[in-house]
């Protein structure tokens, strides 16, 4: 079973502000998400750091109260937990690693099931765009 560690969250300033740097991230915009992402090199073979770190971002300014943004923050963290396993194994077969922050749009807290819809679209976009080409078998009659 798929599980979200401490690991795998981004927490350190500085990493934050290399994430949000102009011009060295894409984003992808789903409604009611937003993601920034960042294609990083793989660290030293002696570090076990995760595939993916991610960061999550609902302003208070969007949703007012306290039990809104907790409620957000935890459906797009579960959405991630569960759909993430893809995506971390392309990059690491590309040796590879990534962080993404997803940062909520909406004005008000969305069904469950729209969060994983569009989570599950923003992931398999960058997926696409990362993911190691497919060969195709060809049958030699």
């Amino acid at each position: 079973m798929p599980q979200f560690h401490k690991t795998e969250r981004i927490t350190s300033l500085k990493e934050i502000e290399h994430l949000f740097e102009r011009g060295r991230s894409s984003s992808i915009q789903i409604m009611p998400l937003r993601a920034i992402y960042q294609l990083r090199p793989a660290e030293a073979e002696g570090k076990s750091e995760p595939a993916i770190k991610v960061l999550v971002s609902v302003a208070k300014k969007r949703l007012r109260h306290a039990v809104d943004r907790n409620r957000v923050k935890r459906q797009v963290r579960e959405a991630f937990r569960l759909q993430h396993q893809p995506l971390s194994d392309a990059l690491l077969s590309l040796g590879k690693r990534m962080h993404i922050a997803f940062v909520w749009l909406s004005d008000t807290p969305a069904a469950t099931n729209d969060v994983f819809e569009a989570m599950k679209e923003i992931l398999d976009s960058i997926e696409e765009k990362y993911a190691p080409p497919k060969t195709e078998k060809r049958v030699i009659e």
